[in-house]
Parts: structure tokens; C-alpha cells; sequence
């Protein structure tokens, strides 16, 4: 957390730059007031990047656009019913919005929009203290009417006013308190907790693909547990992703089984540090989140006690990938994000059987296949699935893992095996065989798939003197 003055000298910096100078001496000379308003004034004090720029004004959304029209290359007005305009300074986007008041009517959480007159009272309906601080431009004046740097030297996060108000008003802001313990590292605060927990049912009049938005918010951070622990026991996560709750099995001493929750929670930890440690600098892949947090919802629907105690889950991951698709489907995901994380949680258990007997040839080209684009995720997760406190276990997984990988790397460089296709294609199949294109292609296509996942590549001569013998055994189209 940066002091009170090196955030503000911050703050000096960015306002001295040329595309917010400007934007400032124009509201300044046209008698209007303008500030920098929420998350930048927020980061200034965080210490991290200051990105988006967001400012608010007295002036209407009419005014707003004629008093940055002169001074910007471009502008838009999709959010002038909000008071909202948009605009291109210097090569910098920027929105400024009018001050507003808005009143809800308690059944959506869309608010009756209202402009208002104070800068203060903009300040004051906005979600958490921390993001309601404003330096004001270009005097360059501090604006705090709510503890928010109090709140920010704390790292606590706590509403404006009564939080049961605000939640009840908006209860998105609960899902962002979430999103803010990871993002920020901060904790909520008690009376804000309870609201939480109160209203957590209120979380039901938002879309889904607002609960969308933010869940990958949360999911993207360096540390989404916080977040995700807190939408747990705030009783959110049982109407937003109720799959995650569910995975708190009772620990049974007899039994032994593990608190798959806690094991869901720690695989996703790890598969964070492996995506670190080997795509460092890239973006953080929302995918491999979402199957490493769902990989185990199977597990409850799954559990059976066989005799003599032990506690089986079989079959826990074709289950858990048909349960995934329908939750990220209703949370309105894409649709190739809900077909990769499916298709992750229905393959993660597949490494397993490697460790227990030598795997052919035949197998791990399968198992690349299989995976296709999705093998790099694969390995990251089938590695952070280990979760054993039994050190000998886990360095006999990681070694057994190791030994695939180098596998699949020396067949790949052997026959390019992440284009595994047959040594005919489709055309000469037909040629060869003199059909038209139909089920039996398809059938030959496949018997030659087998030759070689099975035996590796065979050359077009010898796969086509097996395809006709193929074809005179009288084998079925």
C-alpha cells in the first residue's frame, strides 16, 4: 500500500499528462467541474497500474460532448441515457459521466437513472468506500467523503453507507466485494459480511451474465481463493455456482475420505502456480481456472461406501463434465469455453492409469489425440490435481508425469503426433477404394485412424495395401 503522498504525487503525474491536462483546462475554462473519480484514484493508493480513466462532471451528457469534441479524435455517446460520453484524447480513452443520484426500485437492480448536483453525493452511492474517492481537477483536491483512504491503509472493504442499502439496491456489489478480497487482498468487513450473508438470496434478480462477468473477474486474479472462499460462506456461491459448495463432504474420521472442497480449492492454487511457471507473462487462462475449480463436481453425486469403509467416486468425471457444461451454461459462457472445460474435467483422471502399468505407444498417442489443443492445459492440471501431503506419492506422480511428457515429446518429434491423421485422406481413400463419399469412407478413415494410433505412420504404399486388404475381409462399412 502506497503512503497518502507517494499516491497522491501519483495522482500529480497522471494529471499532468497531456491527454488529462487538456480534458481538465477544458471543463476549467468552460466554468465546469471535473474529477477523477473510483478505481484510478483507488490504484493511485493500491499502487498498481492506473488504467482505465474515469472522470464525473456537473455538466450534462450534451455539454460533456461539445466540451470534448475540440479536443479528442473521436467520441461516442452509447451511454448518453446513463451520462455517459466517451472520447479519444490524445490516444487515450477516456469517459467522463454526469453526476448522478439514481433511485432503485427494489425488483431489479437497474436504477432509475437521475442526475445529480454534487460531487459528493455522486461519491457517496457508489459500491465501497474505496472506490469512492475523487481528486478534483485540475486543483488537484482530494475528495473523501466516506473513510475511503482510512478503509484503503486498513485494507478493509466496507459500502458507503448501510451496506443491506447498497447490496439491496445492487446486489452485484456483493459479488464484487468477493472479487475485491482477491483483487485487492483486502478484507470485508464485519456488518458488511452479515449484509452479505442476509441478502445473499437478492443475488438471484441479477442476469447471468452479469454473475458471469464477475465469477471470471474473481477467477482471473492472482488468488481467487479469498474471493471464492468468501462467496461460500457468504451463501452466494449456492445460488450463483452451488456445485462449489457442495463439495464440503463431511470429514469422516472413519472413513477418511478428504474435504474435496478444501482439495478443489488447493488444485486450483497449484494450477495457477504451473500456468505461472510455465507461460510466464501470459495472460491468465480463464479455461484452465474454470476446470481446475470444477474438476471434482462429480464427486458428490458419485460417493459410495463400499464395504469395509472405502469411499469410491467412480465415474466422477464423466459426471462432473456433464454437470460443468450445464452450470457454464447457465451462467451463459461461450460455447468453446464450456466444450475445452467439459473436455478437461472428462480427461483429468486419464493420467492416473499410466501410473499404474506402461503405458504402449499406441496409449499415449490416445492420449494426445484426445486431448488435442487442449494438451498443454492437461498436463498443467492432471499436475496440479496432486494434492497429497504424502511426499513420496507425489514425487512418484510428478516423475511419472515427467516420464509422459518426455514420452509424448519424443513421438511428437518421431511423426508429428499433434496432427495424428491417417496416411490417406479422405480423397484417396475414395480413390483407392472407388467409392463416393458415404459411411464407408468414414469407416475406412477410422480403420486407418487405428493403424496409426496403433503401429505409427506406415507410408501411403503400405497403408493402402492394408486398406484394401481391409476391404476384402468384407469388414462393414
Amino acid at each position: 500500500m502506497e503512503s497518502v503522498a507517494t499516491a497522491i504525487a501519483r495522482l500529480g503525474e497522471l494529471a499532468a499528462s497531456p491527454h488529462v491536462s487538456a480534458l481538465a483546462r477544458a471543463f476549467a475554462d468552460a466554468g465546469e467541474e471535473l474529477a477523477l473519480v473510483g478505481g484510478p484514484v483507488r490504484d493511485a493508493f493500491v499502487g498498481t497500474a492506473i488504467n482505465d480513466l474515469d472522470f464525473a462532471t456537473n455538466a450534462r451528457p450534451d455539454r460533456i460532448l461539445a466540451l470534448v469534441r475540440p479536443i479528442s479524435s473521436t467520441q461516442w455517446d452509447i451511454g448518453r441515457a446513463f451520462g455517459t460520453i466517451g472520447a479519444l484524447i490524445d490516444g487515450h480513452t477516456v469517459e467522463i459521466t454526469t453526476y448522478r443520484s439514481d433511485a432503485y426500485d427494489g425488483a431489479t437492480r437497474k436504477p432509475v437513472v437521475e442526475f445529480g448536483d454534487t460531487l459528493e453525493g455522486d461519491l457517496l452511492r457508489r459500491d465501497f468506500t474505496v472506490n469512492a474517492m475523487a481528486l478534483r481537477l485540475p486543483e488537484m483536491k482530494l475528495i473523501d467523503p466516506s473513510g475511503g483512504i482510512e478503509d484503503l491503509m486498513s485494507r478493509r472493504l466496507t459500502t458507503p453507507g448501510k451496506p443491506e442499502v447498497s447490496f439491496g439496491d445492487d446486489p452485484l456489489r456483493m459479488m464484487r466485494a468477493a472479487r475485491f478480497t482477491s483483487q485487492l487482498g483486502f478484507t470485508v468487513a464485519e456488518p458488511t459480511a452479515v449484509a452479505m450473508r442476509d441478502l445473499a438470496e437478492r443475488i438471484s434478480i441479477v442476469s447471468a451474465e452479469r454473475i458471469r462477468d464477475e465469477l471470471s473477474k474473481l477467477l482471473l486474479t492472482a488468488r481467487p481463493r479469498p474471493g471464492l472462499e468468501l462467496l461460500v460462506a457468504s451463501g452466494l456461491a449456492q445460488h450463483v455456482l452451488p456445485e462449489l459448495p457442495a463439495l464440503r463432504l463431511q470429514v469422516d474420521e472413519h472413513h477418511h475420505h478428504k474435504d474435496v472442497y478444501e482439495h478443489s480449492l488447493t488444485v486450483l492454487d497449484q494450477a495457477i502456480a504451473l500456468e505461472e511457471q510455465r507461460h510466464a507473462g501470459a495472460a491468465p487462462d480463464l479455461t484452465l481456472r474454470l476446470a481446475a475449480l470444477l474438476h471434482d463436481i462429480g464427486k458428490p453425486a458419485t460417493k459410495r461406501i463400499e464395504p469395509g469403509g472405502l469411499v469410491t467416486f467412480h465415474h466422477h468425471d464423466v459426471v462432473g463434465s456433464k454437470l460443468a457444461a450445464k452450470r457454464l451454461r447457465e451462467l451463459r459462457f461461450d460455447k468453446e469455453t464450456i466444450t475445452e472445460v467439459a473436455r478437461l474435467i472428462e480427461l483429468h483422471l486419464r493420467f492416473f492409469g499410466y501410473t499404474e502399468g506402461a503405458w504402449t505407444d499406441s496409449a499415449v498417442r490416445r492420449y494426445v489425440r484426445d486431448a488435442g489443443g487442449l494438451l498443454e492445459r492437461l498436463h498443467i492440471l492432471t499436475r496440479a490435481d496432486v494434492t497429497t501431503r504424502n511426499r513420496r506419492k507425489a514425487n512418484r506422480l510428478a516423475s511419472a508425469y515427467d516420464d509422459l511428457e518426455e514420452r509424448i515429446a519424443t513421438i511428437a518429434e518421431q511423426e508429428e503426433l499433434d496432427a495424428i491423421r491417417p496416411d490417406l485422406d479422405g480423397e484417396e481413400i475414395m480413390k483407392v477404394l472407388g467409392l463416393r463419399p458415404g459411411p464407408e469412407v468414414g469407416a475406412a478413415y477410422r480403420f486407418l485412424l487405428e493403424l496409426r494410433l496403433n503401429e505409427g505412420p506406415l507410408g501411403a504404399e503400405e497403408a493402402t495395401r492394408r486398406l484394401r486388404e481391409w476391404r476384402a475381409s468384407g469388414s462393414p462399412a
